[in-house]
This record gives C-alpha cells, structure tokens and sequence, in this order.
C-alpha cells in the first residue's frame, strides 16, 4: 500500500473511532440522564441506532455504486416527503397528527437536494449531472409546495454550495464556515429563549417563528437552567413545560434541538450533540472523495441543522437515519478499480489528483 493510502486509511480508522465513542457517549449519557426518574430514553437510543445505520449502510453502498446510491437516496428522500407530511412513518412524538410533520419532510427535501448534487458531483456525464442537479432544483421547489419558505432556501443553498465547492481546493475553510453558521444558528434560538436581543429584533424573529414556539423556547432555557448537569430527563419536556400543556395537539417539544438537548439532558448532552455533528464534519474533512462531494455533503448537513435548531425534524427515524446515510455516501472508500485496488487515496504517477486516469487536479474542482 502506498504512503498516501496508508495515511487516508489511517484517518478513515481514527474517524470512524471517534464516531463509535460519540454515539456509545450520547447513549450512555442519555441512559445516565435517566436514571431514577419517569423519562423515556427509547427515541434517543433509536436516533442515534438511525444514524449509524445509515452511515454504514452509506459507507458500503457509496464503495460499491455511489452515484446510483446517491440518487436512489435523492428519489426516495423526495417521495418519503411529498407522500408524508402529514404523518411521517418513525416519528418519536406520542399524538396521531403531530405538529412537524411538515418541517421533517422539508428536512428529507433538504437531504434529497444534497444527495442528488452528491451523485452530480461524482458522475463523470455532463448530461447526467445536469439532470441531478435539476433534481435537487425540484427538491427545493417541492418545499414551496410544501408551504416552507425556509426549506427552499436551505435546499437552494445546497445547490448553490454544491456548484461553488467544485471550484473549491481546500476543503477545511468551507467546512469550517459550515461549523459557524450552525452554531450562529444554534446561537440565535438560544438568545432568543432567553430574551437577550434587541426589542426590534427580537419582535421581527418571534413573528416569523410564532409566539408559541418562542414560549416553548423559554421553557426550555429555564428547565435547563434549573437543571444544568443532567437535565430533566429525556422526554419529559411535556410533563414540565406550562407551554406545551396548554398547547392544543402538543407534541411535547420545544421544537430545538439544542435547547431539548439541554433542558432534558443538560449541559452535558449539548456537548455530546455538538461533538456528534462536529465529528460528521471531520468525516468529512477525512473523506478520500473529492471536495465537491465533501463540501455538498457538509452544506445538507449543516442545512438540517439550521432546521433541527428552529424545528423538530431530529424527531423522525427517516431524517437521522437519512444524515447518516448522506455522510456514509460522501466519506465512502473510491469503488474498486479494475487493477484490484481501492482508489480511496492511492497516487499512481499516470493519475490524476482524484486517481481518475487522464485527469489532473482541475478533476476535483470539476467535481469528479
């Protein structure tokens, strides 16, 4: 094996090993979190039992055939949405008709548009990755169908990014502003619950997120306030919160990841949380694909964060299971070439940057 590979190897092993330590770490503390007392564990344990099925299921198909993987994932994604948004097969919530339906679909729309600019970006016919990326085009109109405004910008974000990234060479600046504009997201619900932005911004943010939601937000804060280290237990936000009592159809969350991470599981768990997508983007960062793929990827992800820390769409089995298979499918070993070897970063002198034969290193920037 020659050293470049050894090295991609290397840090393939090291990320995958840190991945298996973040979830066991997220499930014990959610175990932890609920010691004692009346909570229900189960939807985090299954979220987590989502992800990682879907990123092995992702790094195996995407070894194998990555551009069809991509795009069965995209298709299917775009048809799971559109056909149930009014009741999406995996929910955690406990009522029939649960409020975020909607926002779970527009999050497997956003995940569809960044499958579909992944299998774009890997394919080598133009006139296939003109179609893929008309898909992803459709995924976004298809939130506009779906009433969310939100959802369509974040999936012609993807788009964008995706087009942008193939003329990028270094990965880590894109997927260090990726990490920021997650967190300024996270950072913007947080100040919002605890009521420390300016009056005239604050007004014009609680008109677009609705009062109910900022109530449910506030909750939230004070609960993980008054219980800093291990929260109040996983699924308990329902008992706890006067908001989400007297809210008609209720589905018992304050509909922010990070805030229901830390009311129910404190501090510790929005560490943990935090540590789970920042270690996707490290995957990322070490995938031996290209940078188009790399960088696409990193935007869906970082689009369903913005979702997740204004919505509920981590609530349903399809969304994680799908981030899984989405991060699976961009940091997936090359297929194996015809001379018996894996292209997951050997050099050989007649190839190209990205191992192709006859492609020098604009193949990375042309998204190959």
């Amino acid at each position: 094996m020659a050293p470049s590979a050894e090295r991609v190897s290397e840090g393939g092993n090291a990320s995958d090993a840190a991945g298996a330590l973040i979830l066991a770490a997220c499930a014990i503390w959610s175990l932890i979190s609920a010691a004692g007392r009346e909570t229900r564990p189960e939807g985090v344990l299954l979220a987590l039992l989502a992800v990682a099925a879907g990123f092995a299921c992702g790094r195996i198909c995407g070894t194998l055939l990555p551009v069809a993987t991509a795009t069965v994932a995209a298709l299917a994604a775009l048809v799971l949405a559109l056909v149930s948004r009014r009741g999406m097969p995996g929910a955690t919530t406990t009522v029939d008709t649960a409020p975020g339906h909607t926002g779970a679909a527009v999050a497997l729309l956003v995940l569809a548009a960044g499958a579909a600019c992944c299998a774009a970006a890997a394919t080598r016919r133009a006139s296939l990755r003109l179609t893929l990326r008309l898909l992803a085009l459709g995924t976004a109109c298809a939130s506009l169908g779906l009433g969310s405004v939100a959802g369509f910008v974040a999936a012609t974000g993807v788009l964008l990014c995706s087009l942008a990234a193939a003329r990028m060479r270094s990965r880590l600046l894109g997927l260090v502003g990726l990490a920021l504009a997650a967190g300024l997201m996270v950072g913007l619900s947080w100040a919002v619950a605890v009521n420390v932005l300016p009056d005239g911004l604050a007004v014009s943010l609680e008109g677009g997120l609705t009062g109910n939601r900022v109530r449910l937000w506030q909750d939230a804060a004070r609960l993980a306030g008054e219980h800093p280290v291990l929260g109040i237990g996983p699924d308990r936000f329902a008992e706890l919160s006067p908001t989400a009592q007297q809210t008609l159809g209720s589905d018992g969350k304050p509909h922010s990841a990070a805030l229901q991470q830390a009311a129910e599981q404190g501090v510790v768990g929005v560490v943990l949380l935090g540590a789970a997508f920042g270690w996707l983007l490290y995957v990322l960062w070490r995938s031996p694909r290209s940078t188009a793929i790399a960088l696409t990827a990193g935007a869906a992800l970082t689009a369903l964060a913005a979702l997740a820390s204004v919505g509920n769409a981590l609530s349903f089995t399809p969304v994680t299971a799908g981030a899984g298979l989405l991060a699976g499918l961009a940091s997936a070993r090359r297929p194996i070439e015809a001379g018996g070897t894996a292209g997951g970063g050997t050099r050989r002198a007649p190839r190209g940057e990205d191992g192709v034969p006859g492609l020098g290193p604009r193949a990375d920037r042309a998204g190959l």
